[in-house]
């Protein structure tokens, strides 16, 4: 009888020891996930590769906020099979992805097209065709419609786009092989229509410069758009090309909020800078606009008469606004973003976009994607009418002259200058 009870005895520590174990290991199990909820509730995946059209829900990624970037994830692009998200997964506490996202540098590929002219027919748009000396963007607007473009390359429209950069460092060869051509007829080039022609890695590239260089020598006349200062360093080549009636440049000022400004558009030019700009512009005789875009309800448009004012005041002859548009990818960067930065107001501007845009995010129709559709859209086009009229702005359009244009001659990938030189 005594040894009866001594092996009950042993079977019940023995029951007792994996009880505890068991109950050990449920309530560390509860307590990873009440930390971190980052577990995918719709996929049996592997958490690290999950089929890019069961996109997780932002809540549940693992996103850091990059100094000086505007994306706050790096997803992967469209066209890829997989996509491939960082998030938490209770095993590292973060400080590994820390150190790698303190990494994040600007990479720039060179690449060489074999041309540079972009044609197209859309009835949005003031001009035919374009010339982008870059892709990507190292602005890092969170907005931008160009993002998606960087799926073609096979990388991510967010992070990559501002990060992974690609610039033409023959573009101004081949631009001038193009004019050239025996059936090129002469209209005004737009600079700076999917990622800005003066970017910071201008600075020391000068592809933009150079390309301005072929322009004036053929009295070409060309149409410049962006948010950088850089663009006064120019002026010894856009003066002489305004008096010939040449060129018009555009700043697009999309906030005087200078915290706004900096977590929308974290690497452009300042509000002030940008003002500064067209006034120097102006100032010197270059033809100068402002272009308040994009207009996005319930966070910038309410400045819509201080940014049209201030440009004004600085020197502004021309205004236009587009409004927020969200294609492909942008859309969830943007809802990311909001989420980031400013949470409280996220419902209330997708809901008024979506008011704007007939109950969608985004109307990629011709005559609908740039100003929206119904009665608030409506109110916006008087509104800034009646802005323009009594600022004095859009008075008279300014054309550009198009008959002084001169082809290249003789060998049309030798110039009689350095374009390179600054």
């Amino acid at each position: 009888m005594p040894a009866k009870c001594n092996v009950v005895t042993k079977a019940g520590q023995a029951n007792f020891r994996l009880s505890f174990v068991l109950v050990l290991f449920l309530w560390y199990g509860a307590a990873m996930m009440k930390e971190n909820r980052t577990y995918s509730a719709a996929a049996n995946h592997s958490p690290w590769m999950v089929k890019s059209h069961k996109r997780e829900q932002n809540a549940q990624q693992f996103n850091k906020v990059h100094k000086g970037r505007g994306a706050v994830s790096n997803d992967s692009g469209r066209f890829e099979p997989l996509q491939r998200a960082i998030f938490r997964d209770g095993w590292a506490d973060g400080r590994n992805l820390d150190a790698q996202s303190e990494r994040l540098r600007t990479e720039v590929t060179d690449e060489f097209p074999k041309s540079v002219l972009t044609r197209n027919k859309s009835p949005d748009v003031p001009f035919d065709r374009s010339v982008n000396p870059y892709r990507g963007c190292e602005h890092g607007c969170v907005y931008c419609f160009a993002r998606p473009t960087h799926a073609y390359m096979g990388l991510s429209p967010g992070l990559d786009f501002e990060s992974k950069l690609f610039a033409k460092p023959d573009a101004a060869a081949i631009l001038e092989a193009e004019l050239s051509k025996k059936n090129y007829k002469a209209a005004p080039i737009a600079l700076g229509t999917n990622t800005d022609p003066y970017q910071p890695i201008e600075r020391e590239r000068k592809i933009t410069r150079s390309i301005l260089k072929v322009l004036a020598a053929h009295d070409h006349p060309v149409t410049i758009l962006t948010k950088s200062r850089l663009v006064v360093r120019d002026l010894d080549l856009l003066v002489p090309m305004a008096r010939r009636g040449l060129v018009k440049v555009a700043l697009s000022v999309t906030t005087i909020d200078r915290n706004l400004a900096r977590t929308l558009e974290p690497r452009a030019a300042m509000p002030q800078r940008r003002l500064d700009a067209i006034k120097l512009l102006s100032d010197a005789g270059v033809p100068t606009g402002v272009m308040f875009a994009p207009v996005i309800p319930a966070l910038n448009d309410h400045e819509m008469e201080h940014v049209l004012a201030a440009a004004a005041h600085a020197g502004a002859q021309s205004a236009g606004y587009i409004l927020l548009r969200l294609p492909l990818e942008v859309a969830g960067l943007f809802e990311e973003w909001l989420e980031e930065h400013y949470p409280n107001r996220k419902n209330r501007v997708l809901n008024r976009l979506a008011a704007l845009r007939g109950g969608r995010l985004n109307d990629p129709r011709f005559k609908h994607r740039m100003k929206g559709k119904g009665l608030e859209a409506d109110l916006m086009k008087q509104r800034f009418g009646n802005l323009c009229r009594r600022l004095h702005l859009n008075q008279r359009p300014i054309e550009l002259k198009t008959d002084l244009f001169r082809p290249p001659a003789g060998d049309q990938l030798g110039f009689d200058f350095d374009v390179s030189a600054a």
